[in-house]
């Protein structure tokens, strides 16, 4: 008897240094046993440096490309990345909603590294309109959060709620990522809205250039893990976890001359 595998969709774009993106998700999708698609809404030329050109893919073009793996592959979770503007996010929502897709993860890339905003503020409320409500998860940073409750996040204390109230835009569940405060004890804060339930996802910080790719990685571990079967909490931990110890074993690596990328098969290459 054939199998079929579980089957994971990124909507995102392309990194052609290969540590975040496209490329971060799949590899993701590879490492945690699932099979992984893509439709790609831009191509950027980007190392580990920084980026040095993007090429917004139209939406019809985005479109098409989801169309043409959910009406023959399917998929068992979808995970969103950057999408650039309001036309696109618009394309994306109405997709969703037209093909009925489920476990969707929501990675919502407002804020580049270097604190510029990426999108315009009525693709933001786009975003906040149209596809949040969509999400069976969003897993904002802090600078994210920010924006989209319009109010600075400073204390590991102001987390809980922060997540209950990004809750209040639509989503079932909120992973609010505590990577930008200066606490060595790092906690997640895991939200979910149906039973106001608070998990915190707790690890210690590691001092590493290669962070590169980190918050595409854990929503896209969050994806394979919900496509699994597992609960949205279970693929919140499991997730925070895999993310966890492809940071460790990626310290050890170097590559480019910049801001590496993150371990994705660490369990893997062990065992060679």
């Amino acid at each position: 008897m054939s199998k079929t595998p579980k089957r994971v969709l990124t909507i995102a774009g392309s990194d052609s240094g290969g540590g975040a993106g496209i490329q971060a998700d799949l590899k993701t999708y590879s490492a945690l046993g699932c099979f992984g698609t893509s439709a790609i809404t831009a191509i950027t030329a980007q190392n580990t440096v920084g980026v040095t050109a993007i090429h917004p893919v139209p939406p019809d073009v985005i479109v098409a490309q989801i169309k043409a793996v959910v009406e023959d592959i399917g998929t068992d979770a979808v995970k969103i990345g950057m999408l650039h503007d309001s036309d696109v996010i618009r394309a994306v929502a109405r997709t969703l909603a037209e093909h009925d897709l489920k476990n969707i993860v929501l990675d919502p890339v407002m804020v580049a590294t270097s604190g510029d905003r990426l999108l315009q503020d009525s693709a933001i409320t786009s975003l906040i309109q149209e596809l949040i409500p969509l999400a069976d998860v969003i897993t904002p940073n802090i600078p994210e959060a920010e924006i989209l409750l319009g109010r600075k996040l400073e204390h590991q204390a102001d987390l809980p709620e922060a997540a209950r109230e990004l809750a209040r835009l639509g989503c079932r569940s909120v992973l609010l990522k505590a990577g930008h405060l200066s606490e060595k004890r790092l906690v997640d804060i895991f939200h979910v809205a149906e039973d106001d339930q608070i998990v915190e996802l707790v690890s210690q910080r590691l001092e590493t250039p290669n962070t590169h790719g980190t918050g595409c990685t854990l929503s896209s571990a969050m994806a394979a893990y919900l496509a699994r079967g597992e609960s949205l909490t279970e693929a919140a931990r499991l997730a925070k976890d895999y993310i966890t110890q492809a940071i460790v074993a990626g310290s050890e690596y170097r590559i480019g001359q910049g801001h590496g990328p993150v371990h994705h098969f660490h369990a893997l290459w062990k065992r060679q």
